[in-house]
């Protein structure tokens, strides 16, 4: 249970960075490339991945378009806490668990129960509650949210596609996805200051070098949350979702007093009975 209430703590922790990093002069580009720095020289020091066994014959189509994707997300997802506050952003990441699950009924023809559908039915409104604007706000930037749920649910099930491709260790793969998206975002910040003459600053080295640790933790304890539940992995996937949106609207609340309304928080408790409906049709 450790480890789950480490993965957790990293993830709600890497929204409280973001937060905390608009009071400064900030780079959302240089901050996600230092993360991935970061989290990359962490992911070779943990798992010291054998490279030599990456060949041709990989699935670098997936890699790619992983690598392409994590960054393209990670900035929307910077962009979310910095308009919409952690408690929506975080429930947003969340609630795009449905995607797979809904590629899995369509695409793959999985058969669903009634517990499935139901989780289904509340999963919408959930949505459109939680990302409801409070009256006083009438910036109601959604679109950013929306972009971390169908993002994150696109990478999801694109990583699950490799955890099927057993002739290479699933860390090995997760190294040489970090490697590209830490490539891409050096080129794009490399680009910032040749051309635009943006300028190297200490407080996105900090910042980035924070969220690439704690994102990595978050990987790192998820995994062995898993393999700690390997006979129940539900209640990984149970506490994962349930917690971070838990904690994460207890911080976005209690700490940077983000004022969500009644139907907020209706959409947040529907979310989490969807999530709980999932879990149950697991069994």
């Amino acid at each position: 249970m450790l480890f789950l209430i480490l993965s957790i703590i990293c993830s709600v922790t890497v929204g409280v960075i973001f937060k905390v990093a608009r009071k400064y002069t900030i780079s959302h580009t240089q901050i996600v490339t230092w993360n991935y720095v970061f989290a990359c020289t962490l992911c070779y020091l943990s798992y010291s991945p054998d490279l030599n066994t990456v060949e041709t014959k990989a699935p670098w189509w997936l890699y790619i378009t992983i690598g392409i994707l994590l960054p393209s997300i990670f900035l929307f997802l910077a962009a979310s806490i910095k308009h919409m506050g952690i408690v929506k952003t975080d429930a947003a990441q969340r609630l795009s668990l449905f995607i797979p699950i809904l590629a899995a009924w369509l695409l793959f023809k999985e058969q669903f129960s009634m517990l499935k559908i139901s989780a289904f039915v509340l999963a919408i409104p959930a949505l459109l509650l939680i990302l409801t604007k409070n009256s006083e706000n009438t910036k109601n930037k959604w679109g950013y949210p929306a972009v971390v749920l169908i993002g994150f649910g696109v990478i999801d099930i694109l990583f699950k596609q490799i955890a099927t491709y057993t002739s290479l260790p699933y860390t090995t793969s997760l190294f040489v996805i970090l490697g590209i998206a830490m490539s891409i975002m050096i080129t794009v910040v490399a680009y910032e200051v040749i051309f635009k003459k943006a300028t190297l600053n200490i407080h996105n080295i900090l910042f980035g070098g924070l969220v690439g640790i704690f994102n990595f933790g978050n990987i790192l304890f998820y995994l062995k949350a898993h393999k700690e539940f390997s006979k129940n992995p539900s209640t990984v996937f149970a506490g994962m979702n349930m917690g971070v949106i838990i904690i994460g609207s207890l911080v976005g609340i209690l700490i940077f007093k983000e004022k969500l309304s009644k139907m907020n928080l209706l959409g947040l408790f529907l979310a989490l009975i969807a999530i709980v409906l999932i879990v149950l049709s697991q069994h």
